[in-house]
């Protein structure tokens, strides 16, 4: 993801508790959170002409759910839904019309739509964290920046056919997923919210209201919980739900994350060990699992728990492989790293590298943080990373593809949504403003939207602080 951060500011409607026997407390007294163990494997196809519709973000009061598994291999999915105090709760009938909302990133479907795509990704304030007292360079810095990246961005794009193939695959798991719930007797509709382009989080919403669901599970593609991904997508939904009198009342589960999930865990584990097979001694290939990074400022002032969840997601992967007789080295990595602040280590390239000079020959890289194809798959690892490796020394290179619509994969995905759906709970009417909201009106806007201009013109007519920028930001 072309992406970058400034700043470590933690959102202060951000409660993200990294205690386990507190959380262990939370959960047992606060029924917002649902605990969920059944798993299964079943047939899953892919028709096409889904209803579909757009993105999200994140403002949770709530603890993020987070275990510590020693000698599992599965755990339950986390299902959070909104404060306490806040909601009603309603029984599901026949009568009920169940929606399922899937959240992704998004990305550009042209080359001319890549520098509007990267404006949106990076005027998104969970993207670049800038204090409070410079959120006016929000979107000005914001469209400088995406000016300055989009012709390198559009090289990336137009190598892999020319834009993003994330909508249709995305629209392809919707379809699948539908048909999954049909088989297991559970009629739902499944919308596509994309965070940074078509179809915009707003364009779901609205296609829901229209279709007036009474129950909706909010599910992220993301299996690891970020502020920057999950987080940033279900506070954009929070904040259209408070404002809605309709949607505030609408029965609503969201799931965090479901990285432990069995199904989940034994999908990754096949896909690793058929692609071991590819290779002539499978016993001496190197699983290198590459992450997308995070700047280690949210985790370390923010409480982001994505780190953790991902090293735990690693070792349950490698306890189902272990359990299959496969007992091969493995290591993590994080890639995709921008700007100029420190991120989720080791990096991915000099990892690469590093193998290499340790002698190893045989390579497996696996996309652990991914469950769609995309320019992170399939540029940057399948190209950029590929030819590190080949350069450094590794003789054999695969790539475990993504997980895209695995029968198992997404069979599990609807025992998800079919567990949530009972903890689902409507938001209470708010009229309360918070301060944020209230800084949005014309004249601080306006005043944003002038300084903002000003910095960038400056940034612009002098070279050498656009030399400086470039340097560090990009």
């Amino acid at each position: 993801m072309e992406a970058v951060a400034v700043g470590s500011r933690i959102l202060p409607q951000i409660s993200l508790n990294q205690n386990s026997e507190s959380l262990h407390h939370h959960v047992k007294s606060n029924p917002s959170f649902v605990n969920t163990t059944k798993l299964s494997v079943d047939r899953c196809s892919s028709s096409s002409n889904a209803k579909n519709s757009a993105s999200g973000g994140l403002s949770l009061r709530l603890p993020v759910q987070r275990k510590i598994i020693v000698g599992r291999t599965h755990c339950s999915t986390g299902v959070c839904t909104y404060p306490v105090g806040a909601f009603e709760s309603h029984s599901i009938t026949d009568e009920e019309k169940i929606g399922v909302l899937l959240l992704n990133l998004g990305g550009p479907d042209t080359l001319n739509d890549v520098q509007p795509f990267l404006f949106n990704l990076f005027a998104d304030p969970d993207i670049i964290r800038l204090p409070r007292l410079f959120r006016f360079l929000q979107r000005p810095l914001a469209q400088l920046i995406s000016v300055l990246r989009a012709p390198k961005s559009k090289e990336g794009y137009a190598s892999i056919g020319g834009g993003s193939p994330l909508r249709k695959i995305t629209d392809e798991q919707a379809n699948a997923l539908k048909t999954a719930l049909e088989a297991k007797e559970v009629s739902a509709d499944v919308y596509v919210a994309m965070r940074y382009w078509h179809p915009f989080t707003e364009e779901a919403v609205h296609q829901i209201k229209r279709d007036r669901i009474t129950r909706l599970v909010v599910l992220p593609l993301y299996p690891q919980y970020s502020i920057s991904t999950t987080g940033s997508s279900v506070r954009v939904l929070q904040e259209m739900f408070r404002n809605d009198a309709h949607l505030s009342r609408l029965p609503v589960a969201v799931i965090q994350s479901w990285y432990q999930r069995q199904g989940y865990i034994r999908s990754m584990a096949d896909l690793i060990e058929g692609e071991l097979q590819n290779f002539s001694n499978p016993e001496e290939v190197m699983i290198f699992f590459s992450a997308h990074g995070v700047p280690v400022s949210y985790v370390e002032n923010a409480g982001d728990p994505y780190r953790d969840q991902m090293e735990e997601c690693i070792f349950l992967i490698m306890q189902e492989l272990k359990s299959r007789g496969i007992g091969n080295d493995h290591t993590l990595a994080y890639q995709s790293r921008v700007g100029p602040v420190q991120w989720l280590k080791p990096y991915t390239d000099e990892v690469l590298v590093d193998l290499g000079k340790q002698g190893v020959k045989s390579l497996l890289a696996v996309p652990v943080s991914f469950v769609s194809e995309h320019i992170e798959t399939l540029e940057e690892i399948d190209m950029e990373y590929r030819e590190l490796a080949l350069e450094s020394g590794i003789v054999n290179w695969g790539r475990v593809p993504a997980l895209n619509c695995t029968p198992s994969f997404i069979t599990d995905l609807a025992d998800a949504v079919i567990e949530a759906l009972p903890s689902a709970m409507a938001i209470s009417n708010s009229n309360t403003t918070t301060s944020d909201n209230a800084e949005n009106g014309f004249v601080a806007y306006a005043v944003k939207m002038i300084f903002g201009s000003i910095f960038a013109f400056l940034l612009l007519l002098s070279p050498k602080l656009m030399s400086a920028f470039k340097s560090r930001v990009l």
